[in-house]
């Protein structure tokens, strides 16, 4: 197929991702899946080369155009005003249309990296590769470890007792310890007991992954009482070249990390990165967070048809590896230009989606959002995994509350990835699985 008709694909995708960054929760994998499956019923329809395009393209838009459910439709209500993310807080103070451009902005700069860096990515990454392979497990150790130390308490020192006092500021370090361990022991037993069909053996972690983080998320908003205020669209964001710059060079440093290392995802790849770098600005957040997501969907992606590495990193890689390999450099520099107008495409369309937003939150309570969201959920899971993956997805919700009714970091539930992956690297997978009876 001409490389101008591939690009074409990805447009169409980044069109896709318009429609499903609006809906909360809902990830661009689960839709991925949905449409592979259909390429894998109806081959005639699209070519794979054309659908492994088309996936690129939907996950730079979606790379962009998630903010703005994480934005507009997560109001925190007055229990978690001090523990929440620079987004909402951002929301509440009627900026959240800033909040999503710098965002964005974060993203486009990330992806404009990623487009300097394209050169020497055959070059480099072959040799890195090759050197770190023999210690990703003790690499990934040490990440989960400094994960736990850096917790810090969240108490507000006002219990009338020492001992009280105590339980305060520790609830929530205990919290994110007992979600790390409990939805690491459900990686292991989802790793060596799927519940899911074998047919659909590339979404074993969806079901884990939505209770976890997406059903957790649409519960707090149905329960929250908070009132999105009115929001004001701004001309202008307040950010400087200098900190643009300092925000996507953080982004992008935990974002080629998270892209590059197994099962480390962009949020832990812009925390590690945001402790590097010292980041205590809430704009320094929202644009690294911004350039360290798109670095890590689009890079992770990238990796895959880089020649001579081929890198299968994240979800998506994952799904089409089965189904098409990328074998020329012609290729790698079509997806790298496939990506460049994409995510120009995406930006544009961002600032058009988060004005329809501001519209949206302002006629519309986003707690019905959230309901049809949920629904939604319940009928993906199901269709996709069974009554199996149902069930996983219920013990997993029970597991991504802890964070949310303790306030502790959400990203602990990612030991549900790092627990059994880094255990297999080390060669204990096994005997702990047998351990839990699970061989």
């Amino acid at each position: 197929m001409h490389p101008l008709q591939l690009i074409g694909y990805a447009l169409v995708g980044t069109l896709l991702s318009a429609a499903v960054a609006w809906i909360p929760a809902l990830h661009v994998y689960n839709v991925a899946g949905l449409l592979i499956l259909a390429a894998l019923r109806w081959p005639e329809v699209i070519p794979t080369d054309g659908l492994t395009m088309l996936m690129l393209g939907l996950v730079t838009g979606y790379a962009t155009l998630n903010t703005i459910p994480s934005v507009f439709l997560a109001a925190p209500d007055e229990s978690a005003i001090f523990i929440v993310l620079p987004g909402q807080k951002y929301l509440m103070q009627r900026r959240g249309y800033e909040a999503t451009v710098l965002t964005g902005l974060g993203g486009l700069g990330g992806m404009a990296c990623l487009l300097a860096l394209a050169p020497f990515a055959g070059h480099v990454l072959p040799v890195l590769r090759r050197i770190l392979q023999p210690h990703l497990h003790w690499i990934l150790a040490l990440i989960m470890v400094y994960m736990l130390l850096s917790e810090w308490p969240k108490g507000t020192d006002r219990a009338p007792t020492p001992w009280g006092r105590l339980w305060d500021g520790w609830r929530s370090l205990l919290a994110g310890i007992i979600t790390f361990l409990l939805s690491g022991l459900l990686g292991v037993i989802i790793m060596y007991r799927s519940v899911v069909p074998l047919e659909v053996a590339f979404q074993n972690l969806m079901p884990a992954f939505a209770g976890l983080f997406a059903i957790p998320w649409v519960l707090t908003n149905l329960l929250s009482q908070a009132q999105v205020p009115p929001q004001h669209v701004a001309r202008s964001v307040d950010a400087s070249p200098a900190l643009v710059a300092r925000g996507v060079g953080a982004g992008v440093l935990g974002g080629l990390f998270a892209a590059f290392f197994p099962v480390v995802t962009g949020g832990i790849g812009g925390f590690l990165a945001g402790q590097a770098t010292a980041q205590r600005d809430d704009r320094l957040f929202l644009l690294s967070q911004g350039a360290s997501k798109a670095v890590y969907y689009v890079g992770g992606l990238l990796l895959w048809f880089v020649p001579g590495l081929h890198l299968t990193r994240g979800g998506m890689a994952s799904m089409l590896s089965g189904l098409y390999t990328p074998y020329t450099p012609q290729t790698y520099w079509t997806a790298v230009g496939a990506m460049a107008l994409s995510g120009a495409l995406a930006f544009f369309l961002l600032l058009a989606l988060a004005r329809g937003a501001v519209a949206l939150v302002e006629r519309v309570d986003y707690r019905w959002i959230s309901a049809v969201t949920l629904v939604l959920l319940v009928v993906l899971i199901v269709t996709l995994t069974g009554w199996g993956g149902l069930l996983v997805a219920t013990a997993a919700t029970g597991i991504g509350l802890l964070p949310v009714l303790w306030h502790s970091r959400r990203m602990n539930c990612m030991g549900v990835l790092l627990v059994p992956i880094t255990l297999n690297m080390a060669g204990l997978g096994p005997v702990i699985a047998r351990w839990l009876g699970l061989l």
